[in-house]
């Protein structure tokens, strides 16, 4: 229980800081918490919360797997191959700094305002981070389970999922972690420059309309949605890999 509740009290200190700020600024700049969950609560109750936040949602789940999928694949081939990493290094450097709006508009033009560039073009800011954080996970293990699985002949694919991954695991966590803070919001501006729905179409709408409230509400939304994620989700599956490394340590 004492877990939960530095989280609830760091975020009810947010609300309260939020609350004294919307009382010196003007309310059409700054709506204070009670309007914009007042809201929160009439969008949802019309609907139009749920469906748009679904489509965003379903947008940032494919773009994630597909990340975290092609990102830990080549990860580990970087981390394995040390002539691999040599070469293609560069290549992930360029990746890693091309802006986010540019691989956006780049991937609207080729393949048409699509769901399927859509998703892409958040795939594809996000895989090179995934690929940079697995591949300093792979130069991180230990090579004396390598020696255990050579003596024992153990299958490639077991090896994989009994001896790298266990060791991945906490690497695999840190790219979920940074890559579904970062999804989303390239998501949102994927949305707002060529998708009909989803959060960051609303956001756009009501930007045009300077309505606050609204922008605040539906950004605050998918944040709860995030958070949920974050704390029943990958902050246990976090714990799960902390624990196996700390076994692993005693053994030894």
């Amino acid at each position: 229980m004492s877990r939960w509740l530095w989280p609830i009290g760091s975020l009810a200190v947010l609300a309260g800081i939020w609350w004294l700020a919307a009382h010196f600024a003007p309310v059409r700049n700054l709506p204070p918490p009670e309007q914009v969950f007042a809201v929160m609560i009439e969008e949802a109750q019309s609907g139009e919360l749920f469906r748009h936040i679904a489509a965003t949602l379903a947008r940032v789940v494919a773009a994630f797997v597909l990340a975290m999928g092609i990102g830990t694949a080549i990860g580990i081939f970087l981390g394995r191959s040390a002539t691999a990493n040599r070469f293609f290094d560069s290549w992930l450097i360029f990746a890693l700094n091309m802006p986010a709006l540019v691989t956006i508009v780049l991937c609207y033009v080729w393949f048409g305002l699509t769901e399927a560039a859509a998703v892409l073009a958040v795939a594809i800011n996000k895989i090179p981070n995934v690929a940079v954080t697995i591949r300093e996970g792979t130069r991180a293990l230990d090579p004396g389970f390598d020696e255990v699985a050579q003596v024992f002949r153990i299958a490639p694919l077991k090896r994989l999922t009994a001896i790298v991954y266990p060791q991945l695991e906490p690497y695999i966590a840190a790219a979920v972690r940074s890559g579904l803070a970062l999804i989303w919001k390239i998501v949102l501006v994927v949305e707002l420059l060529g998708r009909s729905n989803g959060v960051g179409f609303q956001i756009q709408l009501y930007f045009q309309n300077f309505d606050i409230a609204r922008i605040l509400a539906y950004a605050l939304a998918f944040v709860i949605v995030v958070q949920l994620i974050e704390w029943l989700l990958i902050r246990p599956w976090e714990r799960h890999a902390r624990r196996w490394r700390l076994e692993a340590s005693h053994a030894y």
